[in-house]
């Protein structure tokens, strides 16, 4: 149990809300139009944290660097902006984790690496936008998750001290983001966690095993 929390911020995919049906059916949408077969969800749902990048590796085997990356890239970003919102939806465990945080007077936030012009309407259009007392995205600062600059000006935004808010991601980049800002950091373990080092060998402060584990671990529940 923790107590002295003003904030919980949040990671938004694979930890607020499960995008994976929709960045992986980008990727096999660019799949099928070069005639392969798709792949499994499962095969590239553990890379979603990684954006654009981690789909056209998980696709493609396609490297940052290499000649065919960035074509790829854009092709990805320019079909992942027709179908943001197809098959998304916010964890369903989240819903009552929100309530709860805030029927504790708690406020909570959103810090992602995604863009903005992707991240504002997914975040409106699932009803998140109101209710969140801060959004930093990808573009938002100068430098993105892994660096500090994210979590310190969401802590801006809500005028508190780093050290007053939480943060919980699925990515190793988001513990080593949150312990940089100064804040604590846990593991949301239902979420997509990359294919680095296992979650234990991360440094966060607690590893979550289900959503309602956070209000537990606020003391709050």
């Amino acid at each position: 149990m923790a107590t002295g929390y003003d904030a919980v911020l949040f990671d938004l995919d694979g930890t607020l809300i499960d995008s994976a049906p929709d960045l992986a059916g980008t990727a096999n949408d660019l799949r099928t139009r070069r005639g392969l077969p798709p792949l499994a969800l499962q095969a590239l749902r553990p890379m979603v944290s990684a954006g654009a990048r981690g789909m056209v590796g998980a696709a493609f085997g396609v490297k940052p660097g290499e000649p065919q990356f960035e074509p790829l890239r854009e092709e990805f970003l320019a079909r992942y902006a027709q179908r943001l919102l197809e098959s998304t939806r916010v964890f369903e465990a989240m819903h009552a984790v929100l309530h709860g945080i805030e029927a504790a007077g708690l406020r909570w936030g959103i810090v992602t690496n995604k863009a903005a012009r992707f991240t504002e309407p997914i975040v409106e259009g699932l009803a998140l936008r109101r209710r969140a007392a801060a959004l930093v995205c990808g573009d938002t600062t100068a430098h993105a998750k892994p660096h500090p600059a994210p979590l310190l000006e969401a802590a801006r935004q809500l005028d508190l001290h780093a050290t007053r808010c939480a943060y919980v991601g699925d990515d190793q980049r988001d513990v080593t983001a949150g312990r940089a800002a100064g804040m604590a950091t846990l593991v949301a373990s239902w979420g997509y966690l990359g294919d680095g080092p296992p979650v234990h060998e991360w440094g966060a402060d607690a590893i979550l095993d289900t959503p309602a584990a956070l209000l537990n671990w606020l003391g709050v529940a």
